[in-house]
């Protein structure tokens, strides 16, 4: 069986056994394969929408040897009905692509499904539409993977829309006192910082480098504590 990313390891581990899984963007097929072959997951459906990535996901499942994976062609999750998935991770995409997956689709507003969210970039933008649109991030670990921090949302429909400080879209429920909780927020602050030096001396862009300036300093003062 082939071996998962750590990244993929801490999204496995926060999918509920027994659930139904729908993992949008499959890519090859080695997360669906891994929560059948522990018995995590009951059934999963595995989407893409390209044809290539989606073809070698279908040899690794006949070559594992694994029943339960149903594979589909779609854009995100276009051809996935309601009532087929307890459980959606949408995993390794940018923040606004999968901002973009959840507003085409109607059925995920619903406090019984779990989503698994994983942004590889505009996490800022992923974290405001969820809260903006009835999503509560219940938790949010971390974990250092090939030299990276990646950060998982575990999301649920609260219905309760909500808005967060402008600080918050940055750094979401990562608890800053771990190692890595620590690398994340200095990243953070240093995209901010840059993004507010470039912007100083610009008259008419005076709002945007006070945005940047503010939500810096304001990261800065939860790293020390104040």
């Amino acid at each position: 069986m082939h071996t998962l990313s750590e990244r993929l390891k801490l999204i496995a581990s926060l999918i509920k056994r027994g659930a139904s899984v729908c993992d949008v963007g499959t890519d090859h097929g080695y997360l669906p394969i891994f929560l059948k072959n522990t018995g995590i997951a009951s059934s999963v459906i595995a989407t893409d929408i390209r044809e290539k990535p989606l073809a070698t996901a279908e040899k690794n499942v006949k070559k594992a040897d694994v029943s339960g994976i149903e594979l589909r062609l779609c854009d995100g999750l276009d051809a996935v009905k309601k009532d087929e998935a307890d459980t959606v991770i949408i995993a390794g995409m940018g923040g606004e692509v999968i901002s973009g997956i959840l507003s085409r689709c109607k059925w995920i507003s619903n406090e019984d499904i779990t989503l698994i969210l994983q942004p590889m970039t505009s996490a800022e933008q992923l974290r405001k539409y969820l809260y903006d649109n009835g999503f509560e991030i219940i938790e949010e670990p971390t974990v250092l993977d090939t030299g990276r921090v990646y950060s998982v949302m575990l999301v649920r429909f609260s219905g309760k829309t909500e808005e967060k400080p402008s600080y918050f879209y940055y750094i979401g429920k990562i608890d800053t006192n771990t190692e890595n909780g620590a690398t994340y927020i200095n990243k953070q602050i240093k995209r901010l910082s840059d993004c507010a030096a470039s912007l100083e001396n610009i008259p008419e862009k005076k709002r945007e480098y006070e945005f940047y300036f503010k939500t810096a300093k304001s990261l800065e003062e939860i790293k020390n504590g104040i």
